[in-house]
């Protein structure tokens, strides 16, 4: 593989080797894996919004609904990244699918069959919410393990290419599904698609980064151990607090409000459309990511986050599908080039033995306040308009994103290839060093 060059700007330009994560066989069975679960959750928010509009129209309800998954979510976040840390994460993530898959077939008869109710939904979407607690970081701290160390930004931009390909041919078909035979068969596709991923991750081979010959640590040491490397890096828990704020506002008014909005404006296969192109944006955003990162990736991609205030706006002021498709296409970009850089700042400065737990109190931090957004969302619109409430979502978005750029942790951080990004900033070893409490994670091929 050609290694890659240094450009003009500090940047590096990753294009030479960009595909070669997928010569690695775990690799190849965790980005199919994860593109058919995503496939599959492209359809199913589209699909479970309508559901609850056609049993009660009501958006208090909606937001009932999707708040309880995040709840049950977020209260066991914690406990699932000591799970996927203690145990092997191909296997977490092959029983969550399959709980998953379990949960998702049931709501997907209660809506076919009529037999749905507003606490049905509750009760199987927190369920489902426990299950996803356990496979968030499972499949993210995975990722490192599957291909050597020098592939693991290339393969961080693969997966997320593949996945938001998969999301834009998910939601697209959500829309169409939902308009033409209604939203339980969009459900139904989601538990295939969890079915589907479980078969593909049980196929996973990686090495163990766990310690051997050691006593098990309690469940409440592994938190600790996990907190401290969380909070001992500032721009992680600064850009977290961040994103407390940024995925509360969007997650509302996005999951919540937009239905409501495309209900009364365009409609229902309209939306599943432009929904796809904020996918598709993410798809653009993922080439990008994939042949070039700038150093202080993860600057640019904090600023970049602001954009995400602008379909809100739109949703508010001009809920009109060109100008939302519009705005949806650069905010896909924008939320790429931050995803990127997030994962890949995380994968080089934590120990793999603990990242699991690092991405769990990460997901709790950025979550916590998203069942909130989602249930007051629909009774302060109903108090003050959905308007207003669109407008003061999006100005939370980008004061956020401004409160987070203030930090100089954030503005310094800088990408590397070979060694921690921290260590070469800090100099605590040269590049290329492991340092001594971290396991190394180069895979043998399966």
């Amino acid at each position: 593989m050609p290694s890659a060059s240094p450009t003009s700007d500090g940047a590096v330009d990753a294009q030479s080797g960009a595909g070669e994560p997928l010569r690695h066989g775990a690799f190849r069975w965790l980005i199919s894996g994860r593109s058919a679960s995503y496939l599959g959750n492209a359809v199913a928010p589209i699909a479970l919004a309508f559901a609850v509009l056609d049993l009660t129209g009501s958006v208090t309800d909606l937001g009932w609904v999707v708040g309880a998954r995040s709840v049950a979510n977020v209260a066991l976040l914690l406990f699932g990244g000591v799970v996927a840390d203690r145990l092997p994460r191909a296997v977490v993530l092959t029983a969550s699918c399959a709980a998953a898959a379990l949960t998702q077939g049931m709501v997907a008869a209660l809506v076919l069959t009529g037999a749905a109710t507003v606490p049905l939904l509750v009760v199987l979407g927190a369920v489902n919410g426990a299950v996803s607690a356990m496979a968030f970081p499972a499949a993210a701290a995975l990722t490192p393990q599957t291909v050597p160390e020098r592939l693991v930004r290339q393969a961080n931009a693969l997966l997320r290419l593949s996945t938001n390909t998969a999301l834009v041919g998910g939601t697209a078909v959500g829309g169409v599904l939902v308009a033409g035979v209604g939203p339980g068969w969009g459900i139904a596709v989601d538990a295939a698609m969890f079915a589907a991923s479980g078969i593909f991750f049980s196929r996973i081979r990686v090495p163990d980064v766990r310690h051997a010959g050691t006593d098990e640590p309690s469940t409440w040491r592994q938190l600790r151990e996990g907190w401290g490397e969380f909070t001992r890096r500032t721009w992680v828990w600064v850009v977290v607090l961040q994103f407390m704020v940024v995925n509360a506002a969007l997650t509302g008014g996005i999951a919540v409000l937009g239905p409501a909005v495309a209900d009364d404006t365009f409609g229902r296969r309209t939306w599943g459309f432009v929904l796809a192109v904020q996918t598709l944006g993410m798809v653009v955003g993922g080439l990008i990511a994939l042949r070039w990162q700038p150093r202080h990736a993860l600057r640019y991609g904090v600023a970049l986050t602001a954009l995400t205030a602008a379909p809100l706006l739109v949703l508010a002021h001009a809920p009109r599908p060109l100008v939302l498709a519009a705005v949806l296409l650069l905010d896909g970009i924008a939320i790429e080039q931050f995803g990127v850089a997030w994962d890949v700042s995380l994968q080089q400065n934590v120990p793999a033995d603990r990242l699991a737990r690092v991405y769990s109190y990460d997901a709790v931090g950025s979550f916590v306040a998203i069942p909130v957004g989602e249930m007051l969302v629909g009774p302060v619109a109903g108090q003050v308009g959905l308007e207003d409430t669109l407008t003061g979502a999006a100005v939370l978005v980008v004061l956020a994103t401004v409160a987070a750029l203030a930090s100089g942790s954030v503005r310094s951080l800088r990408r590397t290839d070979g060694g921690t990004a921290e260590d070469v900033v800090t100099g605590r070893h040269a590049p290329g060093q492991q340092r001594p409490d971290e396991p190394g994670h180069q895979p043998a091929e399966p």
